[in-house]
């Protein structure tokens, strides 16, 4: 009996066959990652998409996987390059602690701030808005299309997983400040360090400890704002002890006393790390704005946020209510820089997203400064896919709007009542029917086999890579299938 199938979202059914893009050639990494295409359907041009049939599971199934993934595959997709970074940063930086625990590391016996404070500035540096902005816009212009698609993969998945050198400095940098202070006790006696240094550095260490700890993977999920209180003002105040570190340390003299700070103080390695560190802090509150908007709640699960202006596709969004606190990350959907507006996407799933949509503000909080996700390096390869489930929409739909070369797949449950008119007529408006498929699992009464639709599509539309936004199950589920599949993609993180 054969698989049943239905149709695509808004698409009329007919038969469609084989294979190719007249445009362009499939690149040959690509080609070698053993995609079956034998078993994915074929077209005779793009146009054929728009008549595309979704297959779908029988009932009751509810994996699109053809048999459990390998426990290779599962540890290929859970041992990602973020971790990869963090266990490089980290016991790079750990071997660094060691030798010079066995006083072979001469530099860090003269400068163990600055090597405390050297991690702590790349940690800062890898979440900053405005050092994230221009390095994915340098690597976009500098290698978009034209250079071999396994460079652009290793670049999209160094950035996407910077996060990786984000925790595994701020933990060496942790690790380098102990190591700092307990050499200061080492050596108070015979190099006359006062009490006041020794002090200082206890609670330097004890808030940038507190910092660090609040950022721990279970404390950001369960108790977000516990993180966010922490990790933020522990993080400032940590900055403010460390310049008094920094002065007190340069005003010590050989004798144990205090010279009038500031005679060293420029040609010290740490004073420029604590300024840099400074800098990088301050810039993105600086273009904090309080900004009108208007609020749509089209369904109780579902906020439609809109503002102002147009908006690049690419980029991320954070508001509040406060200009201080609870900042939360959102998607940006607009139809481009010339437009007179852009929105985001607010599920409704904790406290706060809640009070957004049963008590809608006029205005709220936000930085102007955007800053670049994982869409915005779309505009390194040739053709891609974008593959989302209900409000992940929020992430890629700007860019398949925006980019001729994206095909868009959005699965969902009773979509349009839950998420209002505005989405679909953009879809509708901007999108020709042969680069997206809109899957509704509640009109159609089954799930997609999204596994066998991403491999058909794939194939059809010679893309070269997908960007999965889905909730974790799913996102896990999609991740495994691509590479059992040899196909290249990735997908959202908790810390990416």
């Amino acid at each position: 009996m054969s698989e049943p199938q239905h149709r695509a979202y808004d698409s009329d059914v007919q038969e469609v066959a084989s294979p190719t893009d007249s445009n362009s050639k499939r690149s040959p990494t690509a080609s070698c990652h053993e995609l079956d295409v034998e078993k994915a359907e074929s077209f005779d041009d793009n146009k054929s998409l728009a008549s595309y049939i979704v297959p779908t599971l029988p009932k009751g199934v509810k994996t699109a996987l053809s048999k459990p993934p390998s426990y290779f595959t599962r540890f290929r997709v859970w041992y990602n390059p973020y971790r990869m970074m963090f266990t490089f940063v980290f016991s790079l930086n750990m071997v660094g602690v060691v030798v010079a625990c066995t006083h072979h590391f001469p530099y860090a016996d003269k400068h163990f701030a600055a090597l405390a404070l050297g991690n702590i500035l790349a940690a800062v540096a890898c979440r900053n808005e405005f050092f994230l902005r221009y390095l994915f816009w340098v690597v976009v212009k500098l290698f978009q299309k034209w250079t071999p698609l396994w460079f652009r993969i290793a670049w999209t998945a160094f950035l996407q997983h910077i996060g990786g050198i984000h925790s595994g400095s701020a933990a060496s940098g942790v690790a380098w400040f102990i190591f700092a202070v307990v050499r200061n006790f080492q050596n108070h006696a015979h190099k006359h360090i006062p009490k006041a240094v020794l002090g200082w550095g206890v609670i330097t260490v004890s808030f940038v400890g507190i910092t660090m700890i609040a950022a721990f993977p279970w404390i950001r999920a369960i108790h977000h704002n516990v993180f966010e209180y922490h990790h933020r003002f522990a993080g400032w105040t940590s900055v403010a002890f460390v310049w008094i570190f920094v002065c007190l340390s340069d005003a010590l003299n050989a004798e144990g006393g205090f010279t009038t700070p500031g005679n060293n103080l420029a040609h010290a390695q740490e004073f420029w790390f604590a300024l840099f560190i400074s800098i990088l802090i301050v810039i993105p509150w600086l273009t904090v704005r309080k900004v009108p908007v208007e609020i749509t709640v089209p369904s109780p699960r579902t906020a439609i946020v809109k503002f102002q202006r147009g908006i690049q596709q690419g980029l991320l969004g954070r508001i509040s209510r406060s200009a201080l606190l609870e900042y939360h990350g959102f998607g940006i959907i607009s139809e481009g820089i010339e437009s007179n507006c852009h929105y985001m996407i607010v599920g409704v799933q904790g406290d706060w997203t809640r009070s957004i949509a049963n008590d809608p503000p006029k205005y709220l909080w936000t930085r102007e400064m955007k800053f670049a996700g994982l869409p915005y390096l779309c505009h390194l390869y040739r053709r891609g896919i974008a593959i989302c489930t209900g409000s992940g929409i929020g992430a890629v739909l700007s860019t398949c709007v925006q980019l001729d070369n994206w095909f868009l797949i959005w699965i969902g449950s009773d979509m349009e009542k839950t998420f209002g008119p505005v989405l679909f007529d953009m879809i509708k408006r901007r999108i020709p029917k042969e680069r997206y498929i809109l899957f509704d699992t509640k009109k159609e009464g089954c799930r997609p086999d999204t596994m066998k639709m991403l491999k058909d599509i794939y194939v059809a539309f010679n893309a070269e890579v997908v960007i999965i936004t889905s909730n974790p199950k799913g996102n896990e589920e999609l991740m495994q299938g691509c590479k059992d599949n040899g196909m290249h993609a990735f997908g959202p993180l908790w810390d990416s």
